[in-house]
């Protein structure tokens, strides 16, 4: 907004005929049976050509509904697709914190733990080892978040193949192929297409 070039421009161009290309484009809520609070965490490392700081982007579903969801700049260059990875760990699950405890104050939610599906083993590993290492300073406070939760219980880290991480279309461009699976897989219709 600062600097406005010709390929911000573009890029607003294409946002606005893929917006007028599918005016029935929605999510679709259904009752599921459950309220499980389930996250989908990626990164896309070194991203930004400008200042190769990554993306991250977190995906929050409840009772199999998409409720949050968030693509961002990461404030740091991380060394490392593990440490960008990480990173989008501790957003994500902030969020899905917080929609919890959103949903406790409401009186509709049990204490089950919560679900997050990364598709970087070594983060995920970073995450359950209790040995801080000189490798992983630089992320120190997210390593005590995530741990603590690991160790109350409140979450659990699972690993997620890349072919099926659904926030995989908030930190890279996708084929189109690719972009209409992931919007299927996060509850996306088209009213005037219904499948």
């Amino acid at each position: 907004m600062h600097d406005p070039t010709s390929g911000h421009l573009e890029a607003v161009y294409r946002i606005l005929r893929y917006l007028k290309g599918n005016p029935g484009r929605g999510l679709w809520f259904k009752k599921n049976g459950h309220l499980n609070i389930d996250g989908y965490c990626d990164a896309d490392w070194g991203s930004c050509l400008d200042d190769r700081r990554s993306t991250s982007g977190y995906c929050v579903f409840v009772g199999g509904n998409l409720v949050s969801w968030r693509s961002k700049k990461q404030p740091v260059v991380s060394k490392s697709t593990a440490k960008a990875e990480y990173r989008a760990i501790s957003q994500g699950l902030s969020e899905m914190l917080w929609v919890r405890n959103l949903l406790s104050e409401l009186k509709v939610i049990r204490k089950d733990p919560l679900r997050l599906w990364c598709d970087n083993k070594s983060a995920i590993s970073i995450a359950n080892n209790p040995v801080q290492h000189d490798r992983t300073k630089h992320v120190e406070i997210d390593r005590f978040f995530i741990k603590e939760k690991l160790d109350d219980g409140i979450i659990r880290i699972s690993y997620m193949s890349s072919r099926e991480q659904v926030a995989d279309c908030l930190t890279k461009g996708l084929s189109v192929k690719e972009r209409n699976s992931a919007c299927d897989k996060m509850g996306m219709i088209d009213i005037y297409h219904p499948s």
